[in-house]
């Protein structure tokens, strides 16, 4: 079951990286400036977010399988409505509907291992899960950038519609919840009732810490990894679309080993928060790096290693979990989870403002929008680091 939903959770990976290699050939068929390529990748990302809260009630409510399989076909949809517009509007409006279609995508795993794994086991399940996930971005690496090379890049589309169907048919067979233990010991929540219980997240004071830093953690590495990676290849060092590709394609691979390596390697409560801290700062460095000593070897270096690097938000992801009780774990994850995409569709769209602000004054768009990147970064890491803790963290 955890296998079935795990491919639309890589479906979501694919959708939400595809920018970085679609970004050359929709600026010349749209005529796009940077902050509308930032908008067109943040689409995605601010309906994901935004729709986190209803997702997680859903789960409380109607339960992962009902939830999932009511949402994912938004995401056929606008998969197929993105292949055929001829007008950046309509676009857009597909891009949100494969957010709003990929909104449970990898919550309904991450609540489904919460309920049926030991709480030991967390983390690294999770990671694995991230791992299988990445399998996604495979697919907008070189065989995306192949595809768009050799058809368009409506073909992208096409082809990701007919693995989002196969998807949807493959949970709808497979997966069936278990009855969670001591389900019947509570009577279910309402709807109304799951809305209001999220008041009761906002005032626990160390959940502002977490949001801030989840905020911009993922953020950063698919606004690299999904929006930035091919422009700055093809225009900063002269690459091209299928050798961008490849080095999209490397990271991807990489960042599959990064969860299931944290995931196993997690320290456990006591240190845990250390170590994300660390992380930050490690890849906000990197940033730092790419903007003020620009070479294809040092770009393609910090991009790797970024990759890999990701893959400790499953750390964020643990702390998280353990930061509140069990009757709010949909909930919890889904606030984390929206505080996560929001974050991207905000750094996604502000670093296109950036890049656009950058030009018109004839600055190096990159290097300004690999330092704000930076900067929310180590702004995300002494939030956390500086704010209220979790009562078991304190």
């Amino acid at each position: 079951m955890l296998a079935a939903l795990c491919s639309a959770f890589a479906l979501s990976q694919s959708f939400r990286t595809m920018a970085a290699i679609l970004a050359p050939p929709l600026q010349r068929e749209f005529s796009l400036s940077a902050q509308q390529l930032g908008l067109f990748a943040g689409a995605f990302h601010f309906a994901f977010g935004a729709l986190q809260f209803f997702m997680g009630m859903g789960i409380d409510v109607y339960g992962l399988r009902r939830t999932v399989l009511f949402a994912f076909p938004c995401a056929i949809a606008g998969s197929l409505l993105s292949a055929m517009s001829h007008h950046f509007g309509v676009l857009l409006i597909g891009q949100v509907l494969i957010g709003i279609g990929c909104a449970p995508a990898f919550l309904v795993c991450t609540v489904f291992i919460a309920r049926h794994f030991p709480p030991e086991h967390f983390a690294a399940v999770s990671g694995l899960v991230l791992g299988l996930g990445s399998v996604g971005m495979l697919l907008t690496g070189t065989p995306l950038a192949w595809l768009v090379d050799a058809a368009s890049w409506r073909a992208g589309f096409f082809a990701l519609m007919l693995c989002s169907v196969a998807a949807w048919l493959l949970m709808a067979w497979k997966v069936h919840e278990p009855p969670q233990p001591g389900a019947g010991a509570h009577a279910p929540l309402s709807m109304w009732q799951a809305l209001l219980s999220y008041g009761a997240l906002f005032r626990l004071p160390h959940t502002l810490g977490i949001l801030l830093l989840a905020s911009v953690t993922y953020a950063s590495f698919i606004s690299l990894r999904g929006l930035w990676l091919g422009p700055l290849l093809v225009e900063r060092h002269g690459f091209s679309l299928v050798q961008s590709g490849n080095i999209a394609l490397l990271v991807s691979v990489v960042g599959m080993f990064g969860p299931p390596l944290f995931g196993r390697l997690d320290p456990g409560p006591g240190k845990r928060r250390q170590r994300i801290v660390a992380c930050t700062v490690a890849v906000a460095a990197g940033f730092f790096l790419m903007a003020f000593a620009p070479s294809a070897t040092v770009d393609v270096a910090v991009m790797v290693v970024s990759g890999l690097l990701s893959g400790y938000i499953v750390l964020q992801y643990a702390d998280t979990r353990g930061a509140y009780p069990a009757e709010m774990t949909g909930r919890a994850m889904a606030l984390f989870t929206m505080a996560m995409f929001l974050g991207v569709a905000f750094m996604q769209w502000f670093t296109g403002a950036v890049a656009s602000m950058a030009t018109a004054h004839g600055l190096d768009p990159f290097a300004l929008v690999l330092a704000t990147i930076g900067i929310l970064l180590a702004v995300g890491a002494a939030g956390f680091a500086w704010l209220p803790k979790p009562p078991r963290a304190a």
